[in-house]
């Protein structure tokens, strides 16, 4: 498959730390997964008060498929494998890391509410952080995506970012306190910038650019589903190392189970595992598993 990513998309990319393609899937795919998180919830889209039925995880109680962020806790739904095997979301992914040798990220979907006068559990106002430890030097390269399952307006509580900043981090933690927080900068000086997008726009952003969720004061849900790829952790599946043995036996038995690998919160009612079948994989698709070498 030809490159997904045109010149200036990469100069967009080298400069900003993030860039958006396109229709990355076909509308059915992004219908489906809707639904699925739809369905994953009990909850009909249609009807507002089912968008806040479930009362969101928190730190002191993980009692819910869904948190205050909006962090839906379905991981190996078909509807979500469709979108990680799709060419175009793989080819977007190559381009970047120029190797069509990759592992997907077995991650979850989002669903966030606009904040509402009578569910204050709800009024969660975005964050801005890291995924990744940024006290530890040198930082590998990394990246991570989120695909738009629907059109999000800048107001509706989806990606935010501080756009240029994987290019700043370093001279900016120069000047920041020894005991900084590692995980979120202090962001003084800075400016956050929502990205808003089209249904189908799989938006990838550097690691070390400081992200999040927004606040969604609009009157539509945000629907999204994150997915990320990185270099395959193989040269011949037979001689892995036990530790890479167990990551891919890991990523293999959670796809077959329907469960999420570890470090997930993971579903209190374990909806997927009791009521769902083991998603069906292409040949790319189980090469992005791991199950097949490339």
């Amino acid at each position: 498959m030809s490159m997904v990513l045109s010149q200036e998309d990469l100069t967009f990319w080298e400069e900003n730390g993030f860039v958006v393609v396109q229709n990355a899937v076909p509308d059915e795919h992004l219908e489906a997964a809707v639904n699925a998180i739809w369905d994953f919830l009990d909850a009909d889209a249609h009807k507002p008060e089912d968008w806040y039925k479930h009362k969101p995880r928190t730190e002191n109680r993980n009692d819910s498929p869904i948190s205050h962020t909006g962090m839906v806790e379905i991981y190996q739904h078909q509807a979500l494998w469709e979108n990680r095997q799709y060419p175009k979301v793989h080819q977007a992914f190559s381009d970047i890391w120029e190797t069509d040798r990759l592992w997907v990220s077995l991650d979850r979907a989002n669903m966030k509410p606009p904040t509402h006068p009578d569910k204050p559990e709800w009024d969660n106002r975005g964050m801005i952080h890291w995924d990744v430890d940024t006290s530890k030097t040198p930082i590998a390269f990394g990246v991570q995506g989120v695909l738009y399952l629907t059109d999000t307006a800048d107001n509706q509580g989806g990606f935010q970012c501080i756009p240029g900043f994987h290019k700043q981090f370093q001279n900016w933690a120069q000047t920041q306190p020894t005991k900084r927080n590692f995980h979120s900068p202090d962001l003084t000086g800075l400016t956050v910038q929502s990205i808003a997008g089209k249904a189908g726009d799989l938006l990838i952003w550097h690691r070390l650019l400081p992200h999040g969720n927004g606040y969604n004061r609009s009157k539509k849900p945000r629907l999204a589903q994150y997915i990320t790829m990185f270099p395959a952790r193989e040269e011949n599946l037979a001689v892995l190392p036990p530790l890479l043995q167990d990551s891919l036996h890991q990523r293999i038995q959670a796809w077959q189970e329907r469960r999420p690998t570890s470090g997930w919160p993971g579903d209190p009612r374990e909806w997927e595992h009791k009521h769902g079948t083991t998603a069906e994989l292409t040949s790319l698709g189980k090469k992005l598993l791991g199950t097949e070498s490339w």
